[in-house]
Parts: structure tokens; C-alpha cells; sequence
């Protein structure tokens, strides 16, 4: 069977360079004996250093012809090759509900989709390994104070460790992209519980850093309302990237505290 061709439309860089692939696949190996699920195998660059690892493993790919080159070039995964998209795939039916490392050379078009989703799997998922584009394998792994530290910093660090590993060129893909690859890891953290409400903690960290040139003070009013005597607080002449994870639930809990009490208010 020919060679796959590359489709744009899927965000598709077939990696050449086997010693990155090895060393890629070789990432999984920070949490050993658990299953592993590759995001977009494409012919099986990193696949092929995957299987002599020996453990349970399973690749997800929704473009057809690569499909077909994989069930061809690797017959003894025929079972475990999922035709689907990973963003609508039920992850908890994987491995019977079992934990799992998710890897791959993920394609740089959905990569935030494919962290965001791994979110609302963390208790299955307490590693993550791969290759996705430089830039936001930085702001993953930015700091507070950053320039890069932003809305997918927060969100991530608050539930994983994040190590920024490496970086690829573009002359080992073909077709070469036009931006720099990087390699991280993501090992979930000790945090089981993130001490406030989730839900608005993220809307808390989206709001602010959607108007990150702006103080919380202002950022913040879509939430809080113009004339929140909170907003007086000293805290809330920092930008949003001063801020660290724990700031932000700090935070979390106040904007919570705040709205209640004028719930109550009104109410009255």
C-alpha cells in the first residue's frame, strides 16, 4: 500500500526523524504498567515504538486511508484500531474504566480541544505525553508573571505538573509545518480537590485573561457587576498572568462569597 498523503484539513505532519518517534514514545515510560491511547498514529511513527513496550494499547484515528495503512502495516492491533474522532469518543469505556496514559503526535489544529477534553477525564488519564506546537507547549508550561502564561497555564497546573522536554524542527515532518514542535509531559499533581467551585473558577480564569492588558478590577466586572465594593480590594489592581493557581482559586472563592451575599441582598 502507498504512503499516506498528509491532509490539511486534519492538521496532518507525518514525523520522519525515528529517533525523535523513539524518544516520543519512550515519554510514556514516566508511568509505566498503565494502558496507553495514541491520538492520531497516522502510518505509526511512534506506534511501532509503542508495541514492544508490551502494554495494553489502543490508537484512535479518524482519517480513513491512515486507517487502512495501519490495519495493513500492524495487523496485530486490528482490534484495538478506533476509527472515531477523540473529541467525541466516550473515554471511560476505553479500557473498562481503567486509567490510561494518552499520547501522540497530536495534530496541531485541535491540540487545546484534545487538553480540554483530557480535563474532564483527569481521574482516568494521570499522564499525558506527546508532540504539539511549540508555542502552546510554552504557555502550558509558562509561569506566572509570564507573557505566555494564560488561560490553558491555569486550567492545566492546577490538576497536572507540566514539563516542557524538547523541541522539534520542522525539517523532520513532511509536510513541514511552519511553526516549531515541542514535547511535554503532564503528570497529575496532588490536587483531588480544587478548594472552590470549578466551574466558575474557570469562568473566573477565561473572563480575566480574555482582557489580559486589563486589571482584574476591570476584567472582572462581566462577573461581578461595576459596582462590587470588592473590587476595592488591593488584589485587584494585578493582572491576571500575576497570578498563581492558588491566587485564582483565592480568588474563586471570594467572586463566590461576593455573588452570594448579593443574591441575599436581593432577595431581601
Amino acid at each position: 500500500m502507498r504512503l499516506v498523503k498528509p491532509k490539511k484539513f486534519l492538521g496532518q505532519h507525518f514525523l520522519r526523524d525515528l529517533k525523535i518517534a523513539q524518544d516520543i514514545a519512550d515519554t510514556v515510560d514516566a508511568c509505566p504498567d498503565l494502558p496507553v491511547l495514541e491520538v492520531g498514529p497516522g502510518m505509526g511513527v511512534l506506534t511501532q515504538f509503542l508495541i514492544p513496550k508490551n502494554r495494553p494499547l489502543k490508537v484512535v484515528e479518524l482519517d480513513f486511508e491512515s486507517v487502512a495503512y495501519l490495519r495493513e502495516h500492524f495487523p496485530s492491533l486490528e482490534e484495538n484500531i478506533i476509527e472515531d474522532d477523540f473529541l467525541k469518543m466516550h473515554l471511560d469505556r476505553l479500557f473498562g474504566g481503567q486509567p490510561f496514559v494518552l499520547t501522540g503526535n497530536y495534530p496541531y489544529n485541535i491540540s487545546s480541544q484534545i487538553f480540554f477534553k483530557m480535563l474532564e477525564f483527569k481521574e482516568l488519564i494521570p499522564c499525558c505525553t506527546g508532540m504539539i506546537q511549540k508555542e502552546v507547549a510554552e504557555r502550558m508550561a509558562a509561569a506566572p508573571g509570564s507573557k505566555t502564561y494564560g488561560i490553558l497555564s491555569v486550567l492545566m497546573q492546577a490538576w497536572y505538573r507540566v514539563e516542557y522536554l524538547f523541541t522539534v524542527h520542522e525539517h523532520v515532518f513532511n509536510p513541514p509545518p511552519k511553526v516549531k514542535s515541542a514535547v511535554i509531559r503532564m503528570t497529575r499533581n496532588d490536587t483531588k480537590e480544587l478548594g472552590c467551585n470549578e466551574q466558575l473558577f474557570k469562568q473566573v480564569v477565561k473572563t480575566t485573561f480574555n482582557q489580559r492588558r486589563k486589571t482584574l478590577r476591570n476584567s472582572i466586572k462581566p462577573i461581578l457587576g461595576k459596582d462590587s465594593p470588592l473590587l476595592a480590594d488591593e488584589l485587584f489592581n494585578k493582572r491576571p498572568e500575576q497570578l498563581s493557581v492558588e491566587q485564582f482559586v483565592e480568588l474563586t472563592n471570594r467572586v463566590e462569597a461576593e455573588l452570594k451575599a448579593a443574591g441575599s441582598e436581593g432577595g431581601c
